[in-house]
Order: structure tokens, then C-alpha cells, then sequence
């Protein structure tokens, strides 16, 4: 198949009015240049990162998806076998294709009001666990070792935060950093997938933040070195995705985002969704003469917020050379709420 390995930034979706777990409706430009299998590999990606399809979600089978996209059956396997190579989905026999959940196996489920609990709940909680393990077969010390270990390690994975994606696309990275930084007392650093050997070889103490697109990889050298490798989901978008669906034929948009995955995921998906009806360009806020060339010809400009004060400059300083200026929307969220607060519990800077 082919397919571009791609960073799960502003992908568009055609889902601007979807909540979780509702029916997504997939888009393909059968008369396109990009393969069909690179745009539903894209558009899937976009609904799981943004939790359309949650964790433990069950994919749409083969036949439906035909029946939606005219796509062959066999193609759409392609897709699913792609996603599943990517650690983005797992397939159950005789069952189907399930979004990848990658904490059932410890995630623990407890009450939301724990601090309105009574301590003699928490007591016998305690006791639950103590007794769950000596009926295993434990002896006290054991027990005391095994609930030590555990206490430690948690600990040690909240000693800071290292967001991960390979080095061609670490404007990924610093979008995801951007926004945990703020909200976790906890140093944040930026480490390219290539270099994080080295970085959990001189300590490996924290937790790995990546995109779920490089999860799986992830999971793997995080686990030689015993800390924990952590996925993090997109925010919706659904303000940006609503405005690409409203514009008139024959607008001119342009993308700019310090991360060129990004750029080349919302291409693929944009295209799925509008096809010729938009002419798209893209920029880097670091290429100076294509981001110019950019806000020239474009009537609305989007961009992510490292990019928008080298886009509010590049306006302010060639004002005289634009025939018209350009009407521009900032995505201030590149991660959803629920994420970063999922992430604070993980890392133990919440205790309900």
C-alpha cells in the first residue's frame, strides 16, 4: 500500500459535527492522484486521534466501508492491516477491527469524587488489594515489595515528560510540549525519537508523550528502559473543519504549521473532503519566500500558534504588496482537554 508515514496534526476530517462514537462518514476522491487507500489511512487516523472512534471502539466492518466509499473490499483490508502494523488498531478474530486501548491492561476505574470519599472506603480499598494479593500467594513482604515497586515506579515516571516523534517532523513534538507544559508541574522536554535511547540511558526516569501514529515504536525503547510510553489525542478541530466545509468554491486556503507532517496529513485529507473545489498551499513559518507566496494568494489563512506571530509579522511587514489581506484563524488547541487531564492523573498531579 502506499502511504505516507504521517504526524497526526491538523487533519481534516469531514466530521465537524461528530461526537465520540457517533457514525463517521468517510470521503474519497476517486478521480484523484493520491491513492485511495493513502486518504481513508489518513481520514481514519484523524477519527481515532480525535477520539470519534475512542479506545476499545469497533471499527466499521470491510463491507460497510465499501458500501460507503465504493472502495474494494480488499483495499480497505490494506488500510485496517496498515493500521494494525502501526499499532493504531488490533483486529479480534471473528469479532473485527478495534481501536488500540493501550491502558486496559492497568488502567484502574475509580469513583470521580475520591476526595469526598471516607477514609474508611479507602481503608477498605486498601485492604481489597492487600488481600487480593496474599489469596495470590504473596507473603506480607512480598506484598509490601510488589506495592513499593509499584508506588516508586509511578513516581519515578512523574519526574518529568519527554514528547517524542522522529526528528523530520519535531514540530509534532513542539506543538504537543506547547500545551502540557503549561499545565504540568513537571519539566517538559522535547527529545527526537532518533536521540531518546541515548536520553533514557543517562536517566530513565519520566514518562514518554508521543502522537499514537508513534506509539508503538515507542512503547517498545521506553519499555528497556522501564518507563512508560503515553499517547496523547487530538483536539476536534471542529470550529477549523466547520470553515473549510462552508467556503465557497474556488477559495484559496492556506496552512501554515511549524510541522510539515502536519501540512502533508491536512493536504491528503483536505482534498479528501473538498477535492478540486479549493486551492490549498502550505507553508513553514521558516521558509520566508513560500509563506509570503502564501499569504498573497490565500483568502483564509490557518495556522497553529507557534506559527502565528511569524504570520501576523510577515502581514504587518509586506502590507503593501497584498491585493487584499487575508482573514486568519489561529487553531489554539492542538490537544483536547481530556488528554492533558488524563495525562496529569497518569503522571499522579491529580488524585481524582
Amino acid at each position: 500500500m502506499t502511504k505516507k508515514r504521517l504526524s497526526p496534526g491538523a487533519l481534516l476530517l469531514k466530521v465537524a459535527t461528530m461526537r465520540p462514537g457517533t457514525c463517521v462518514r468517510f470521503h474519497i476522491q476517486q478521480e484523484s492522484d493520491i491513492p485511495a487507500s493513502s486518504q481513508l489511512y489518513n481520514q481514519i487516523c484523524f477519527a481515532i486521534a480525535a477520539r470519534h472512534y475512542p479506545p476499545g471502539h469497533r471499527l466499521p466492518s470491510t463491507r460497510q466501508l465499501a458500501m460507503q466509499t465504493g472502495l474494494h473490499r480488499n483495499t480497505i483490508s490494506k488500510v485496517y492491516r496498515q493500521l494494525e502494523t502501526d499499532g493504531v488498531v488490533e483486529a479480534m478474530a471473528g469479532s473485527g477491527i478495534y481501536v488500540r486501548d493501550q491502558q486496559k491492561q492497568r488502567e484502574t476505574r475509580s469513583s470521580p469524587n475520591v476526595r469526598n470519599r471516607g477514609v474508611k472506603d479507602l481503608d477498605q480499598e486498601v485492604r481489597k488489594c492487600v488481600d487480593g494479593l496474599l489469596n495470590a500467594g504473596c507473603t506480607l513482604q512480598q506484598t509490601r515489595e510488589l506495592l513499593t515497586r509499584e508506588i516508586d515506579w509511578r513516581l519515578r515516571c512523574g519526574a518529568r515528560v519527554l514528547v517524542s516523534t522522529p526528528r523530520e517532523d519535531i514540530g509534532a513534538s513542539m506543538l504537543i510540549a506547547e500545551e502540557l507544559a503549561p499545565n504540568l508541574d513537571v519539566p517538559v522536554e522535547v527529545v527526537p525519537m532518533e536521540e531518546l535511547e541515548n536520553v533514557l540511558e543517562s536517566s530513565s526516569n519520566g514518562t514518554v508523550v508521543t502522537s499514537r501514529y508513534f506509539l508503538q515504536p515507542l512503547e517498545e525503547l521506553a519499555k528497556r528502559h522501564g518507563v512508560r510510553a503515553v499517547a496523547v489525542d487530538l483536539n476536534d478541530f471542529r470550529q477549523e473543519l466547520t470553515m473549510l466545509k462552508e467556503l465557497r468554491p474556488g477559495s484559496c486556503v492556506g496552512l501554515v504549521s511549524i510541522s510539515p507532517g502536519i501540512l502533508r496529513a491536512a493536504e491528503v485529507i483536505l482534498h479528501s473532503m473538498r477535492g478540486n473545489e479549493l486551492l490549498l498551499m502550505t507553508a513553514t513559518p521558516d521558509v520566508g519566500s513560500r509563506l509570503l507566496a502564501l499569504l498573497r494568494a490565500a483568502s483564509h489563512v490557518l495556522c497553529d500558534s507557534p506559527s502565528l506571530p511569524i504570520v501576523e509579522h510577515s502581514l504587518r511587514q509586506n502590507r503593501s504588496q497584498l491585493i487584499r489581506m487575508p482573514q486568519v484563524h489561529c487553531a489554539e488547541s492542538y490537544l483536547s482537554n481530556a488528554t492533558i487531564e488524563q495525562l496529569r492523573k497518569e503522571i499522579g498531579l491529580l488524585v481524582s
